[in-house]
């Protein structure tokens, strides 16, 4: 039997739908240091599912979980360290076929300055391979790249100089 952590903050969002849950919980995990537990009590059938995606995009952990008494599920969140680079602009081009994603990036990367980063959302089904080869030929850099959500990659790339 594992061991659950003692939280060092509760949050119950019974009574609320997804993806409330989940927007709850990332408020407060935002402000918890690193390896600070939070105790995320929900009743809404979609929180599993949602958390763990959110926690992989995040960098977050879900360390255990527990049935309650009264029929919810409580989720221990432990806020990790995030590798994720601060992005200068957003491109979400979820539902754009490829080369979409590859065209609007090369678009968007030209009009930023050198140094700059676009965080670049996709569920495109090549895109994931044609990322860090277009990045390599154009002279930018992919600095982390990583899957969000089934078939959704999220790219961090760098504007070459």
């Amino acid at each position: 039997m594992t061991t659950l952590p003692t939280p060092d903050v509760t949050l119950d969002v019974k009574g609320i739908s997804c993806p409330g849950p989940i927007l709850s919980a990332k408020r407060l995990v935002n402000d918890l240091g690193e390896g600070q537990v939070l105790l995320l009590v929900s009743d809404c059938v979609g929180t599993e599912s949602d958390l763990s995606a959110w926690a992989r995009a995040t960098g977050n952990e879900v360390v255990g979980a527990e049935r309650r008494p009264d029929g919810s599920q409580g989720y221990f969140i432990r806020k990790g360290h995030s590798e994720r680079p601060t992005e200068n602009a957003v491109l979400d081009l979820r539902g754009t076929v490829c080369p979409g994603p590859i065209v609007e990036a090369k678009r968007l990367l030209g009009a930023m300055q050198p140094g700059e980063v676009l965080r670049l959302i996709s569920d495109c089904v090549g895109v994931r391979g044609d990322i860090d080869g277009w990045a390599q030929v154009t002279g930018h850099r992919v600095l982390a790249a990583q899957e969000i959500g089934a078939g959704t990659y999220e790219f961090y790339i760098r504007r070459g100089g």
